[in-house]
């Protein structure tokens, strides 16, 4: 089961990459994107950075389920 859950994490993460659009950078370009942010969050600044990605990430996702739901309202309209 474990490995199952490797690769399900693996995907998922799959999946930010490409929500937040940076599917189309190289391996090397994303890696070091990456850790980019692995310093910014290694840094004195860690907690409040950290916030605010999460409080962007959050923006995201609300925003997805906002419009998922006006389309399952707009498809209800029409049966």
């Amino acid at each position: 089961m474990e490995r199952a859950a490797d690769t399900r994490h693996k995907i998922q993460l799959g999946g930010l990459v490409i929500k937040a659009g940076l599917d189309d950078l190289a391996s090397n370009e994303l890696l070091g994107a990456l850790l980019e942010i692995k310093d910014i969050l290694d840094s004195p600044d860690a907690d409040q950075n950290l916030r605010k990605f999460m409080r962007r990430g959050r923006r995201v996702f609300e925003e997805d389920e906002k419009r998922r739901e006006e389309k399952q309202q707009t498809r209800g309209d029409f049966e």
